[in-house]
């Protein structure tokens, strides 16, 4: 196993082996995922036991809200603005969530936690770390199973057992829905989110595929290489890769002057 310096050394090669420049392979320090088909990674969750009061976050979470032009499902946004939309499946270790969000505010970015209802269970303060870093908080299922292949029953239930924890904990069903282990939800599936209160559904175009753990230069290389104005981009808290990708990733979406924004913003400025 590499050292830590023998690991930094490492990830600087890969960066310039992929072509981005000095400053963001300097920005990169290496520490060490959830898509379709794939669990989600173990959260540090305590052991079942007596119900816990919930305190609300201080930022109220924003509704949702429907965006005239828009189809239901929405998997990028205008393509001839200089914005993307850094988006995080949420669950895991706490504690690289809030390295991931530091990085994120380090770098001047604001992103969107589509968050799974049972992370939120296990730590609700997670809720109002994400707002009060001026971040945006969505729904992305209670279990995270493949919400997909349900019955109607169970995926609406899925669908809603997030949304009232996360109106609980924020005082709204939040921004957004995004399915589970999936990157585009059935028609059933859409119909269900709006039965549910989402008036659209958050896709994507720009896999990371950080959960694979493929290292943070290759997260780098798999973003930067289809990243352009508009794009939505799946990430995952719970993987130390993400962490240490981030101040490269955010120096070059700044070298080539794209801001990263809440897929709010991405739509509406």
């Amino acid at each position: 196993m590499l050292s830590q310096p023998g690991r930094r050394a490492a990830l600087r090669g890969a960066l310039r082996a992929a072509g981005l420049g000095a400053a963001a392979t300097a920005a990169a320090g290496l520490t060490a995922a959830c898509g379709p088909g794939r669990p989600a990674p173990a959260s540090t969750a305590p052991p079942p036991g007596p119900a816990r009061p919930d305190r609300p976050a201080k930022a109220v979470a924003a509704a949702p809200r429907r965006f005239a032009g828009q189809p239901v499902e929405i998997g990028h946004g205008p393509r001839d603005r200089p914005r993307v939309a850094l988006t995080f499946h949420g669950n895991g270790d706490p504690a690289i969530a809030r390295a991931v969000l530091t990085e994120a505010e380090r770098g001047g970015a604001r992103v969107t936690v589509l968050a799974i209802g049972s992370w939120l269970d296990a730590h609700p303060d997670m809720a109002r770390r994400i707002l009060d870093g001026g971040h945006e908080l969505g729904n992305h299922t209670q279990r995270h199973l493949a919400v997909n292949d349900l019955p109607e029953a169970e995926a609406y239930a899925e669908i809603t057992g997030c949304a009232q924890r996360l109106k609980r904990l924020t005082g709204s069903i939040g921004t957004w829905f995004r399915p589970s282990q999936t990157q585009y939800a059935t028609p059933l599936v859409r119909k269900l989110a709006q039965r549910a209160g989402y008036p659209h559904v958050l896709s994507y175009d720009v896999d990371s595929l950080d959960f694979t753990s493929p290292g943070a230069a290759a997260v780098i290389r798999t973003v930067t290489g289809t990243i352009q104005g508009g794009s939505v981009v799946s990430l995952h808290f719970g993987y130390a890769d993400t962490v240490d990708a981030m101040p490269p990733l955010l120096e070059e979406l700044a070298r080539r002057k794209l801001r990263a924004v809440t897929t709010t913003e991405l739509l509406t400025q």
